[in-house]
């Protein structure tokens, strides 16, 4: 049965096992997410349910927004994320999925927007080999030649090249979950995810 639900990435640290083995972990403050809406087959096209994550003051909210969230009968949420799921028709308009949906030993995928960098050139971006330094060079980490002399005669397409680094929607596949506080809602992870601190991120049943 698939899972997921939505969180918030609060940092990094390191959990021992009773053996003494050192496991670094990252901690998902992972929900209380409300089921907002319901998707249905026969209204829809497709079977899925819309849930929430972090409460906003009404006030910054949009009148459409607040609107949708009190349609459901929940306090005005500042993300909004579908879900896909097998059992979706099994979920309410209301109810709260916890981080207590998973278990220790469950296999994960976590998503995420990755750190943005700016604009970076080729050396950084693509992992470019720099220009020589002698005879007169002065293009150390220029891109260099790009493109055919006569023929086609353009840069073509998908050509690597410099322009904005990271801030990308990326997917770590198959995390363990290590260990499961319900009470603080948290989520320990084995590894890094996506994101710098405060990023929100998707955790759902692994695909592979």
């Amino acid at each position: 049965m698939k899972k997921a639900i939505l969180g918030k990435k609060v940092g990094m640290t390191q959990l021992f096992l009773a053996d003494g083995t050192m496991i670094p972990v990252t901690v998902v403050e992972a929900g209380p997410c409300p089921v907002i809406q319901k998707k249905t087959e026969g209204r829809d096209g497709y079977e899925a349910i819309q849930v929430g994550f972090s409460e906003m003051r009404e006030k910054l909210a949009t009148r459409p927004r607040k609107g949708h969230c009190e349609k459901a009968g929940v306090k005005v949420m500042r993300y909004l994320r579908e879900f896909k799921l097998e059992d979706a028709a099994s979920y309410e308009i209301g109810q709260v999925i916890k981080a207590d949906v998973f278990a220790e030993g469950d296999k994960v995928d976590v998503s995420g927007k990755s750190k943005g960098k700016g604009f970076a050139g080729v050396i950084k971006r693509w992992n470019y080999g720099r220009g020589r330094k002698t005879h007169g060079s002065h293009s150390y980490r220029a891109t260099g030649s790009m493109g055919a002399c006569s023929y086609p005669g353009e840069v073509m397409k998908t050509k690597r090249l410099p322009g904005h680094m990271g801030s990308e929607n990326v997917t770590v596949q198959n995390l363990e979950v290590v260990k499961v506080d319900a009470e603080r809602n948290l989520l320990m992870l084995k590894g890094a995810i996506p994101g710098a601190k405060g990023t929100m991120v998707a955790v759902k049943s692994t695909v592979k």
